[in-house]
């Protein structure tokens, strides 16, 4: 680990990933990478978590191919460097600003979204000019290698290069001094991360997750909200870490709505038992499982240990106190709480850690805002779920504990770049102001600096 990445800083300092003409080359490399091997990447993603045709491309191939395109085209306008305003005491100045790659950097990914989740980062690594170390989830096998495949075929190991391994590997990388450290995974894990960077000072971002709310208020659309909370909910089998965590639902509405909801889960799942998505591994199946408690189960709890399935499932009854909330599901279970006002719902949500997600359902714009205004959250959305995660144009991190840093679209570039600042003064003129000896100057530099 230390001869590659002290061969990537060797490549860094030649500059040659500097111009904007080498950047958008490795773009087109990286597109084109993707595009002649989509079925490959489709076959993987079934392989590991039996993702259907339709959900591998949508969640995974092309969102990172739309993530391209944004990229190359504004890419150039990106690295321009800006002129800023300059304060008036700054006579004769001009001041800049320039983004910077910053050097060599690590990209480490999460199973669940194991393409998108490694090549997204990755792109806005190669637009800001850096080297690049990808290590992939091992518990994705077949897209962990076909990842490594692909991405050392493409490109040299001294730019970018993808090493495999468990936790030793990353333990390992992590003892490099990297330039910045980009981690998307649990928080327990994240924690180990920041430690480990901490110790060479690298600037990480940490994409971690949380306990996301579904708030149902009593003017929500209810049959709308139960189709996108199901959506949210049970794509990838709940292995998504802004998926709704729970639902907390004006008591008022609770029963029409889980009926709407059970409703919705038979129209889009009856049929799709052998196509829904599995849980990674037998660790999680049986972690998932465990927090299933029978007696609270109004809907699903069909298992098959063997296929590592778990039916779409909603526990009603539940409390904070319970077993399934005191940790991240990240499965197909759904819990569902109750509220009596928003005030009491609000003042609850304020006492949990700020969640990665909040999403909020109700035709009130008061009640949006309420909620929107006062409760602190990654990102989120209105009588929707998840699909914030999709738009470009908006930073996607968390709070708290649930991340550090933001990325997607710009916000990428900015994350791998160093945003440099300089100011160019004329020689022309020289004011003494500034200088020695300062009697009699004081005055002046108060009316300048209002």
């Amino acid at each position: 680990m230390k001869e590659l990445f002290e061969k990537q800083q060797r490549f860094f300092a030649t500059r040659k990933t500097y111009p904007y003409e080498f950047r958008k080359r490795q773009l087109v490399k990286l597109k084109t990478m993707i595009v002649d091997n989509e079925e490959a990447i489709k076959e993987a993603l079934k392989k590991d978590l039996n993702k259907s045709s339709f959900e591998a491309y949508t969640t995974e191939i092309g969102f990172v191919l739309y993530s391209l395109r944004k990229t190359m085209k504004k890419l150039k306008k990106w690295m321009k460097t800006k002129k800023v305003k300059t304060p008036v005491f700054h006579t004769f100045t001009k001041s800049y600003v320039r983004q910077e790659p910053k050097g060599t950097v690590l990209i480490i990914g999460p199973y669940n979204y194991p393409f998108q989740l490694m090549i997204d980062p990755l792109i806005g690594a190669i637009a800001a000019g850096n080297t690049a170390v990808l290590k992939p989830s091992e518990f994705p096998s077949h897209t962990e290698k076909l990842i490594q495949k692909l991405i050392n075929e493409t490109f040299s190991e001294e730019y970018v290069h993808v090493v495999t391994g468990e936790k030793e590997t990353t333990q390992a990388l992590l003892e490099q001094p990297f330039d910045h450290v980009f981690f998307t995974g649990s928080p327990r894990v994240g924690q180990i991360v920041y430690e480990a960077a901490s110790k060479n000072l690298s600037p990480v971002t940490l994409e971690l997750g949380g306990k996301s709310p579904a708030i149902i208020a009593e003017d929500a659309n209810l049959d709308v909200a139960a189709r996108r909370i199901a959506f949210g909910k049970f794509l990838n089998a709940g292995q998504t870490c802004i998926a709704p965590d729970y639902l907390y639902v004006d008591e008022r509405v609770k029963d029409r709505f889980l009926e709407a909801l059970k409703t919705t889960i038979d129209k889009f799942y009856r049929e799709e038992k052998d196509a829904f998505p599995r849980i990674i591994n037998d660790r999680h199946f049986e972690r998932i499982k465990n927090l299933i408690e029978p007696s609270k189960v109004i809907k699903g709890n069909h298992t098959n240990k063997k296929e590592r399935y778990i039916s779409p499932t909603i526990m009603d009854g539940v409390t904070f106190k319970d077993p399934i909330m005191q940790e991240e599901i990240f499965g197909p279970v759904l819990p569902v709480l109750t509220f009596k006002t928003l005030e009491e719902a609000r003042k609850e949500l304020e006492t949990k850690d700020q969640p990665l997600a909040l999403y909020v359902f109700s035709s009130d714009k008061t009640t949006q805002e309420y909620f929107m205004h006062n409760l602190s959250f990654g990102g989120g959305a209105i009588n929707d779920t998840i699909t914030h995660v999709a738009n470009p144009y908006l930073p996607f991190g968390g709070v708290g504990k649930s991340g550090i840093g933001t990325y997607h679209g710009k916000h990428s570039f900015d994350t791998f770049s160093h945003v440099k600042s300089y100011m160019k003064k004329s020689t022309r003129l020289d004011p003494k102001l500034p200088y020695p000896p300062f009697k009699n100057k004081e005055k002046l530099v108060r009316k300048l600096m209002r």
